[in-house]
């Protein structure tokens, strides 16, 4: 039996679920999509919680394979690298990739998620519910209780199947956990974040407007991405609790102080600083871990309800998109959903994990490897190699974010021969003129197969 022209009901109406809706709807299944917040055609970000997100390549492809593309590309902001701004006040553009096409696009989430929101309810199989809150998941039963808020009615949904994309506190994996259908795990990282912002600047852009800018200062770190209209979205990332800390910054004048001495060429760019700091929510960041992503053929967990990550490798929504990619694509090949659920399963998990742990590596990259000397010496180097060896040497960076057709698995475990070898090239060497590029041609050939 075909899966072609059944229903599914998908829980979550952000990014994931809308564009999961919208490449189901073209394979003729009929979707019904709840989601508990507001539409966000007709409400506001919430306040101090709408993080730009990094649009690159693998985001940009299942945005291709779905046809929309097109509907997104006047909202995104190019970066082509990282502007490293030192303490000392001088700065330093890092390229993220050496061809003109290896750059990454900055959006804002809640702008994305008005478009793909437009889309999917224009579309003729796709019912969007909004204000439709899960309460209760019956896998016996088969049904889920979903709750109006607009008008405090009850329903009982049945479930066959229900398809979870409610995020990193997805309500659907905590039931299952709860009912011990599966182990999950949330891991808490120990540092938040803190939405600010970089308004316009009258008759130009107040910091250079095609790049990530980065402030990185050891433990901790600001951030800031470009916005169509001329400002900036800030983020201070720092720990949770310490000498330093968002609990030890617990007066404006001690928030005002912080930001002066360690942030002094963009703090008077941030005139409402002090106010949105104590306004805006401390975010919590943290990855989540699964044993198992679906139940009984009828319900699965997608995108961060299964596998949420820390936002330091920016492919958090990138992954997230190619898991509906992986899922969609799994419905032409399966008759059952069980056996879809599995596949989507042992194909993604392994890359999810993988993505988890560059994420988090690339947390003491950001706010403090950018900034060392070495660390700048092994990136040229990399690219250097890449442009001598492009068969065989891909810097990670590049292979996660440029290169949609190699798994996270394979980026990881060739990122780490790669980084063993850049480490070995650069023991004694200072500049690029030092390396022995015999050797490392030697070793290139010896330790990476081709990847064409």
């Amino acid at each position: 039996m075909s899966l072609t022209g059944q229903s599914i009901t998908i829980v979550g109406a952000g990014p994931t679920g809308t564009l999961l809706a919208i490449l189901l709807q073209r394979r003729g299944l009929h979707v019904s999509l709840y989601e508990a917040r507001p539409d966000p055609r007709d409400a506001g970000p919430a306040s101090g919680r709408s993080i730009n997100l990094a649009l690159a390549d693998r985001g940009l492809h299942a945005l291709g394979r779905a046809g929309v593309l097109d509907k997104i590309q006047a909202s995104l902001m190019p970066m082509r690298g990282r502007l490293v701004h030192h303490p000392d006040g001088t700065s330093l553009l890092q390229p993220y990739g050496q061809r003109p096409s290896e750059i990454n696009h900055s959006v804002s989430r809640h702008g994305l998620n008005q478009v793909l929101v437009e889309i999917a309810a224009a579309l003729p199989r796709v019912t969007i519910h909004f204000e439709h809150r899960l309460e209760d998941l019956d896998i016996t039963a088969g049904v889920a209780t979903i709750r109006d808020l607009k008008k405090g009615l009850v329903r009982r949904v049945t479930i066959r199947p229900l398809i979870a994309t409610d995020g990193a506190g997805s309500q659907v994996r905590r039931r299952l956990s709860a009912l011990g259908l599966i182990t999950a795990r949330e891991e808490d990282l120990d540092h938040g974040y803190k939405e600010l912002s970089i308004p316009a600047c009258p008759g130009g852009v107040a910091l250079k407007s095609d790049a990530l800018h980065i402030w990185p200062r050891g433990n901790y770190m600001l951030i800031a991405l470009p916005n169509t209209d001329g400002s900036f979205t800030a983020t201070l990332f720092l720990p949770n609790h310490g000498d330093l800390s968002f609990e030890s910054l617990n007066s404006p004048q001690a928030v005002d102080r912080f930001l002066s001495d360690h942030f002094a060429d963009v703090r008077p760019l941030m005139p409402n600083c002090l106010q949105e700091f104590f306004d805006h929510p401390t975010g919590f960041l943290g990855t989540v871990y699964a044993d198992s992503w679906h139940r009984a053929g009828l319900v699965a967990l997608v995108g961060d309800a299964a596998h949420a990550i820390v936002p330091f490798h920016g492919q958090g929504m990138n992954c997230c998109f190619e898991d509906c990619l992986q899922f969609d694509e799994g419905v032409a090949r399966h008759s059952s959903w069980e056996a879809l659920f599995r596949e989507f399963e042992s194909i993604r998990k392994p890359n999810t994990d993988a993505i988890a742990a560059m994420a988090l590596e690339n947390y003491l990259e950001m706010r403090e490897r950018v900034a060392d000397a070495k660390f700048q010496l092994q990136q040229s180097l990399a690219l250097e190699l890449e442009r001598r060896h492009p068969e065989r040497f891909i810097p990670r960076y590049s292979m996660v974010m440029f290169h949609h057709e190699i798994p996270y698995q394979v980026a990881r475990e060739r990122g780490l021969v790669q980084s063993e070898l850049l480490n070995e090239l650069t023991t004694h060497t200072t500049t690029l003129s030092d390396v022995d590029w015999e050797l490392a041609a030697r070793e290139i050939e010896r330790r990476l197969t081709p990847l064409s």
